[in-house]
């Protein structure tokens, strides 16, 4: 049975890894933040995701996920999801260029990375599809696995997945940040803000009109 756990484990490990290498908000703000503090940025980003898809299967146990699953619902996170996500997205933008940017032993804006991680993630509209659908049909097959035992496990590969894939992202990201002049720093950040703004309007767009 525990090779069976273990390989569980590495397949949900996998699957999670290929949705988290897919651009998106997230990934965006895990880019802008590691530029602006450094390589922890990342997993604390991660940590702001994982509260977030804690509360979600929390609510999924509770036997809602009938509601994470409504059309209406999805529409009402689209429209504030992307108001969100716009609104994050001129901030990152407008967001200027500092004197001196954090070494690797200063310490970080902790509360800042987290909170984003959470909202990009409750703002995603298809962070609830994907939850609804084939994360909620890991979790299932979790359970016939091997109960409590199994649903850990694949919390455990899908959680390491983000975290291996966000934090090689921070890592590479905190150490071009220091051969960035002023002016490339500025196009890097407005490029990161822009796409958020789009995909903001995308979100709308999808959920409200289509």
């Amino acid at each position: 049975m525990w090779i069976e756990i273990i390989l569980f484990a590495a397949a949900s490990f996998w699957v999670g890894f290929s949705g988290a290498m897919v651009p998106g908000p997230m990934l965006t703000v895990t880019i802008s933040d590691s530029l602006k503090k450094g390589f922890r940025a990342g997993p604390l980003v991660v940590l702001g995701h994982v509260i977030a898809e804690t509360a979600l299967i929390i609510l999924l146990i509770m036997g809602l996920g009938w509601v994470i699953g409504s059309p209406t619902v999805t529409m009402i996170i689209g429209g504030i999801g992307g108001a969100m996500l716009i609104y994050i997205g001129y901030s990152i933008a407008r967001s200027p260029v500092p004197d001196e940017l954090p070494g690797d032993g200063e310490p970080i804006e902790k509360r800042g990375s987290i909170i984003s991680g959470i909202v990009t993630s409750v703002t995603n509209p298809y962070f609830y599809i994907w939850w609804a659908t084939v994360g909620w049909a890991f979790m299932l097959k979790g359970i016939e696995l091997a109960g409590i035992i199994g649903v850990l496990s694949f919390l455990v590969g899908h959680w390491s997945s983000d975290l291996s894939w966000y934090s090689l992202v921070s890592f590479f990201t905190s150490k071009g940040r220091h051969v960035l002049p002023g002016k490339r720093y500025r196009v890097m950040m407005m490029a990161c803000g822009v796409f958020l703004v789009f995909l903001g309007l995308y979100f709308i767009y999808s959920t409200l009109i289509v």
